[in-house]
């Protein structure tokens, strides 16, 4: 009997030392105290990380998870930038198109937000925000169908906002970029083909550049990646969004050919009473565009907001009064394209500038976009149905290229004097006898000089795959309607209905 009882002793002893530590019986994190419960609410208020999320924190935290104000903030920015595409641009390209074809882009914005949203679920976000695979590709299967994106913050891209949240905001972004292709097509591709297209382009074009740009190791990302190979800057997209859906909006309509009849029928516009309702959807949803893309409520957002009414504002007025001095009448299309192009120049540099800085981005967003539309175009005759090149590409590319000039530490982002401080060689920004810096970035060829290397990219991608997919799409469904089905309209021959009757 004693030695049943010190073999089952041993064998107890035994199992408890080789058995696994439970969760329950690890260390457990020490309570926070008083002085780290107000540090992290401090963090909370200016959107810094908290002490506990370190990888070697010892103590807890009280406030968990996501921020209730920053999660709020970035669920209306969310909402605003959808309110940009559905009902804002199908009803500012709708009001452009003539009357027998509203139908049409209004279904294409609806379809390509249906689209863009399953490829988002399955494995795009994944493909743009995953880490760990590359500074050209994220990964195909880290957040496939949004597995382990849940409520809880992903702190490679915000401490406060929940990383479902996230996702969806940036969801908006992919929605309303390839939306924007519509505009140089309008009128003369099929509904098959603009499907076909935009999903092909999604992710040749979109997903891969928004991971070099935004991701967290992209290869252009100058704002979070230390070792990103071009040190470029662009707060919301215009690299990302304008620029890739406009060098591509060019290309496409030049393969596609004018509409049946241009350049001899009438074309104007069916309502500018729809399409100025349009502009205006459209800037109050830009202030989820640009301002929420501080990713919190907080100074960056701040500013952001600022310089984006400034520079669409600016930018409308100029616009309209160059219309004012060379044609002798100020047009409602002139408002609404000049308000427009000054929120495409602003996009990429809004976190970076100061109000100065977003009054000269006005100006010139108000003057080298009108050029483009009012005479590049007719020159080229190229037929850009609702001026989405000499918008969003021009626009696009101009304000890429001005956010490397006009960036400025005291815009209050402090992303510009941490990665990019030595940005230009001698140059540093966190020195305050240099802090604005613009003439020496400039003259030491800096920041400006990583701007055109990550336009340079951006132009080369957009159009050489635009030309591949383009010609894919050809050979798989047609581009074109019948011109009977064109002259009909696209509203009848691809839905079956009209926007107007009698």
């Amino acid at each position: 009997m004693k030695k049943l009882f010190l073999i089952l002793t041993f064998l107890w002893a035994s199992a408890s030392v080789l058995s696994p530590v439970r969760a329950e019986d690890a260390p457990k994190k020490a309570d926070p105290s008083l002085e780290q419960r107000i540090s992290d609410l401090e963090s909370y208020v200016n959107n810094g990380a908290r002490g506990a999320d370190a990888a070697d924190a010892k103590i807890s935290s009280k406030v968990a998870g996501s921020g209730p104000g920053h999660n709020g903030f970035q669920m209306v920015c969310a909402a605003l930038v959808l309110f940009m595409t559905l009902p804002g641009l199908f009803l500012f390209y709708g009001g452009l198109v003539r009357k027998k074809n509203i139908l049409s882009v209004v279904a294409q914005c609806f379809g390509i937000a249906g689209l863009v949203t399953i490829l988002w679920w399955a494995f795009g976000y994944s493909f743009v925000f995953g880490d760990g695979s590359g500074p050209w590709f994220g990964s195909f299967s880290k957040f496939a169908f949004l597995n382990g994106v849940d409520s809880t913050p992903n702190g490679n891209y915000s401490y406060w906002v929940s990383q479902n949240v996230y996702s969806m905001y940036q969801l908006m972004f992919a929605i309303i970029t390839p939306a924007l292709i519509v505009g140089a097509i309008a009128e003369r591709m099929k509904f098959s083909a603009v499907l076909l297209f935009v999903g092909i382009w999604m992710v040749v074009v979109y997903f891969p550049l928004a991971h070099m740009v935004w991701g967290i190791d992209g290869a252009m990302n100058g704002v979070w990646n230390p070792a990103a190979k071009i040190k470029a800057i662009d707060f919301a997209g215009g690299t990302v969004v304008h620029m890739s859906s406009g060098w591509s909006a060019l290309i496409l309509c030049l393969i596609l050919g004018p509409r049946v009849g241009f350049g001899k029928q009438n074309m104007a516009p069916h309502s500018m009473t729809l399409c100025a309702i349009g502009t205006g959807m459209l800037w109050v949803g830009w202030y989820g565009f640009n301002a929420g893309s501080a990713v919190a409520a907080d100074g960056v957002a701040a500013n952001a907001f600022t310089t984006t009414t400034i520079a669409a504002a600016v930018a409308s007025f100029v616009w309209a009064m160059l219309e004012y001095i060379i044609r002798g009448k100020p047009s409602i299309l002139g408002f609404c394209s000049g308000a427009v192009a000054g929120l495409v120049v602003i996009t990429p540099a809004c976190g970076f500038v100061n109000t100065t800085g977003s009054v000269i981005i006005g100006v010139l967003a108000g003057v080298v976009p009108f050029l483009a539309c009012a005479y590049l175009k007719p020159f080229f005759k190229y037929d850009d149905a609702l001026d989405t090149f000499g918008v969003h590409a021009i626009g696009g590319t101009l304000g890429a290229l001005v956010t490397g000039i006009l960036a400025t530490a005291s815009s209050g982002n402090g992303n510009l004097v941490s990665n990019l401080a030595d940005v230009g060689g001698k140059m540093d920004l966190a020195n305050p006898a240099t802090r604005n810096g613009l003439a020496k970035l400039v003259a030491e060829g800096g920041l400006w000089m990583e701007q055109l290397k990550a336009m340079g990219v951006t132009i080369v991608l957009s159009v050489v795959a635009t030309v591949i997919i383009a010609y894919i799409v050809k050979a798989v469904v047609g581009l074109r309607p019948t011109e009977e089905d064109e002259t009909q309209g696209l509203d009848l021959a691809d839905h079956g209905e009209e926007g107007y009757h009698g």
